[in-house]
């Protein structure tokens, strides 16, 4: 579920609210957006994986404890931590070519 979009981070560029399959933010004029349906939320992580400043954390687990301060050194290393491990963005090595279920798929064709 969609925890923090970072005040600090954001740019307002309003990404998030356009991949959001379930419109779960709203536009703030010259603001960061703000998580305005919460519980509309699908852990999808589109908005973390679009976002272009990991100004966004969606926690992988609904019922996990949400971190509660946002300038903390362990909340900023969560933020944009699923594009990472998926290899998503410049310089990062996709992770799909290493699941071997993909191969499950490709012998069924």
């Amino acid at each position: 579920m969609i925890e923090i979009v970072s005040a600090e981070r954001c740019t307002a560029c309003n990404i998030c609210v356009k991949v959001c399959p379930t419109n779960v933010f709203d536009i703030v004029q010259g603001k960061p957006p703000t998580i305005a349906r919460q519980d509309d939320c699908q852990t999808c992580f589109m908005c973390e994986l679009y976002c272009p400043e990991d100004a966004l954390f969606v926690a992988p687990v609904a019922d996990a404890p949400a971190p509660q301060t946002e300038g903390d050194e362990n909340v900023l290393a969560l933020m944009g931590s699923y594009k990472r491990s998926i290899g998503w963005g410049k310089g990062l090595k996709p992770t799909a070519a290493i699941d071997s279920s993909f191969e499950l798929l490709l012998r069924a064709h």
